[in-house]
């Protein structure tokens, strides 16, 4: 990285950032990296099951993830321009019962004043349901969804 570079503005660096504390599962941390009208859209799902603010969007990541025995993002190509950051990466999802998935992702950030107002995951989660157990399929459909946000105006 050029040594010109500010890590507390650079939108690359924000968005590492944020990776490196959602792999360690640090949830008020990951919070610290949203603005507070982020949206997470999940695309595989529609824009209807999105998430905003810090809040919401760390309850939503919660759903899944906090279940897991262990979580590990795999760094992979990050392109910038601008406020606009890409991040090809993979994600390895295991649980406690011996199942595990490798994810491959691309997700697609915005970063304004140092935070990250726009984040949508790119996945396929026909992989993830192929692989994940019956019982966190179950807790899964059953979880509280009172983060939910109806993001469909925003990306029509």
């Amino acid at each position: 990285m050029p040594v010109d570079v500010d890590p507390e503005t650079d939108p690359r660096e924000i968005v590492l950032g944020m990776w490196r504390e959602l792999a360690a599962r640090n949830w008020s941390r990951v919070a610290d990296h949203l603005s507070d009208d982020c949206i997470y859209f999940d695309v595989p799902y529609g824009p209807a099951l999105s998430a905003r603010g810090p809040a919401d969007i760390v309850a939503r990541l919660k759903v899944g993830l906090e279940p897991l025995a262990a979580y590990t993002n795999h760094d992979g190509v990050l392109v910038a321009d601008g406020a606009d950051v890409l991040y090809e990466h993979a994600e390895t999802w295991e649980w406690s019962s011996g199942e595990s998935v490798v994810l491959p992702f691309v997700t697609v950030h915005r970063v304004a004043d140092g935070r990250i107002t726009l984040w949508k995951d790119y996945w396929d989660a026909t992989t993830l349901v192929s692989a994940a157990p019956a019982e966190w399929m179950t807790q899964l459909a059953s979880a509280d969804t009172d983060w939910l946000y109806d993001a469909t105006d925003e990306f029509s």
